[in-house]
């Protein structure tokens, strides 16, 4: 059943046409993923969709049931509400009344939220945010509009709500640069192109081939357009006689396949490769401790950043991952240890709210002017860059950040808040710096601009440093994690996000089966002579257990070839993330599989020396 419906729509943002004569629609348990480049109008349309904005032209039909919950992406309180009041304000019916505190506390807690009582005010952006997603995910309605759900999330939490909005029955619509997220959670892609929407039923791994084959046939379309009239031009040049109506039909075709708009090319970020020159000598850092009162943030952390290096930090919100760029871009200074920074190091600070973010000269702190023009904002740092292409102005390089002429001279108030964000990319690769720390770069930023930001480290000529929760973008981009864990230690583990997770799965693992051990150890003694009785009388395998003695060391070889070649596979795949997920699943599979070969070949070992030994 079609639950909402958005009509031949049109809505305009100051000069710009957002959405032109744009349709969708939505089914009943519907999710729907809506992906553009900033400022294409995404949160427009989700803001219509809720009600919270009108069309200028168009119609917008709700079925009479469906109750419609918004998410936005800078939500709001009252400064003076208690967490707990705000989140079950919305929520509270005469069916809940007795549960529903109880279960916004759960969802609290799962999101990093525990002191119920505090007030809003007290809150930082990312934990405003959260609340906000809660109530929202405590709502009865039928369909939820959420803008960004997965920003200031770590990554456990990002996986917990993307099993809750995979369980939930209601329709959904979502704007997310989350790739692996909006793969797993939406079964429809609607894309924003032009003012035009183009709907695709599938994941995401799906509309990326769909979506190649629209831009294919559109390019097709055009190619056998322009021959038709190069044939027709040849013939209205001959002087053709227009006095038949033949003829004059045959003029009327070709000014219409003249004047007919053709598809416009693909608007792409392009990045040249910025940087200047670095030393031997980059950052190190040396027993560095950070701690607010009693407690420790950074403990006693060391290590040398080397060229060409490429890490992540990881941890949940508020372990101390942005005090820590705050102190390696020279912001903040630590409690103890050594900071030695080469003096050719440059560092560009891309920072996760714009306003803390640092521009030209070491010490410099920018914010955004919403009254300064687009141009002169990247003209504070430089007015050339020399890049792989040669010297580059300042104009040119908005150009490749999709700031055409006209944006160039706007004011910064007129953009929406993912073009703010490219715009501060740009700014921070026009100093030219040759070490990079990027603290939460996929926030807001659009999955276009993402890939190419992804294609352009891969080329950039220094040392990344990142904080990010988007587990494909750092999959995609580094080569070491560095996870804070407990009383602020960091822990190094090698490869990507997928290797991390791995390996916190054999050391949990590990811990799990010294703990086994350890429990089997203080109960050994008591029940020796209970466990060793039965034992005893077994004089020989059963039929299933003989068989399985004489298979399973070959099945065990088997599956240690499928890892290997699995292993080999992931490698090749590493910028395929749709193939990736696919050979992570079997692997996970295929490792489960090898640890309960392993235990049942343990056990039959051990048989079957207790019964060679009864038969000696």
């Amino acid at each position: 059943m079609n639950i909402l419906t958005l009509e031949d729509i049109t809505k305009s943002f100051t000069e710009r046409k957002l959405l032109d004569q744009a349709s969708f629609y939505l089914q009943e348990g519907e999710k729907v993923g809506i992906i553009g480049v900033n400022g294409t109008g995404k949160t427009t349309l989700l803001k219509l969709m809720a009600g919270l904005e009108e069309p200028e032209e168009g119609r917008i039909v709700r079925a009479n049931h469906a109750m419609v919950r918004y998410l936005p992406q800078h939500p709001d309180f009252k400064e003076d509400e208690t967490i707990l009041e705000s989140v079950v304000r919305f929520n509270r019916t005469r069916e809940n009344e007795w549960s529903i505190e109880k279960d916004a506390k759960a969802m609290l807690t799962k999101l990093g939220v525990t002191d119920f009582d505090a007030l809003c005010g007290t809150l930082s952006g990312g934990q405003k945010k959260r609340l906000a997603l809660v109530s929202v995910l405590l709502s009865p309605a039928e369909i939820l509009v959420l803008d960004e759900p997965t920003n200031h999330l770590d990554s456990e939490m990002a996986d917990w709500l993307e099993e809750t909005l995979k369980r939930r029955k209601g329709a959904l619509v979502m704007v997310t640069h989350d790739r692996y997220f909006l793969d797993s959670v939406t079964d429809r892609i609607v894309e924003i192109d032009k003012g035009k929407l183009y709907s695709y039923e599938t994941n995401y791994s799906g509309y990326l081939e769909l979506r190649a084959n629209r831009l294919e046939m559109e390019a097709a379309s055009e190619r056998k357009r322009q021959s038709i009239l190069r044939k027709e031009l040849a013939w209205v040049q001959r002087g053709a006689r227009a006095r038949t109506t033949k003829q004059k039909g045959r003029l009327e075709r070709y000014e219409e396949l003249k004047n007919r708009t053709a598809p416009e090319k693909e608007s792409t970020v392009e990045f040249g490769s910025v940087a200047s020159r670095l030393g031997k000598t980059t950052v190190e850092l040396s027993h560095i401790r950070k701690a607010y009162g009693d407690r420790v943030l950074i403990d006693d952390f060391s290590y040398i950043f080397l060229k060409n290096d490429r890490i992540g930090f990881l941890g949940r919100n508020g372990c101390g991952k942005t005090t820590l760029m705050k102190i390696l871009s020279g912001q903040l200074a630590p409690d103890a240890g050594e900071i030695k920074v080469g003096e050719t190091v440059k560092i560009g600070y891309y920072a996760q709210e714009i306003q803390d973010a640092v521009g030209k000269g070491e010490d410099a702190v920018y914010r955004m002017d919403p009254e300064q023009r687009v141009i002169d904002y990247v003209r504070d740092v430089a007015e050339y860059v020399q890049t792989q292409d040669g010297s580059i102005t300042a104009s040119q390089m908005l150009e490749r950040f999709l700031f055409s002429g006209e944006a160039q001279y706007g004011k910064i108030g007129k953009l929406s808040g993912g073009e703010k964000r490219r715009l501060n990319l740009l700014r921070v690769l026009m100093m030219a710096p040759n070490v990079l720390i990027l603290d939460e770069p996929t926030n807001d930023l659009d999955i276009v601009t993402l890939q190419i930001l992804e294609d352009y480290l891969d080329l950039f000529p220094g040392i990344v440093i990142t904080v990010s929760h988007d587990r494909f973008f750092l999959d995609r981009t580094v080569r070491r994690i560095f996870a804070f864990e407990e009383n602020g230690k960091l822990c190094q583990y090698e490869g990507g996000y997928t290797d991390y997770v791995f390996k916190r799965m054999e050391k949990a693992e590990a811990a799990n089966e010294t703990a086994r051990n350890t429990v089997k150890a203080q109960n050994g003694k008591a029940s020796s002579e209970k466990k060793e009785k039965p034992r005893e009388r077994k004089l020989k395998f059963t039929y299933k257990e003989q068989r399985d003695y004489d298979t399973i060391e070959a099945e065990l070889q088997e599956l240690e070839e499928k890892l290997v070649s699995l292993d080999a596979q992931m490698l090749s795949a590493a910028r395929d993330f749709v193939k990736l997920n696919e050979l992570t699943k079997e692997k996970d599979e295929i490792l489960k599989l090898q640890e309960e070969k392993l235990e049942r070949w343990m056990y039959l070992e051990e048989l079957a020396a207790q019964i060679a030994a009864m038969k000696g």
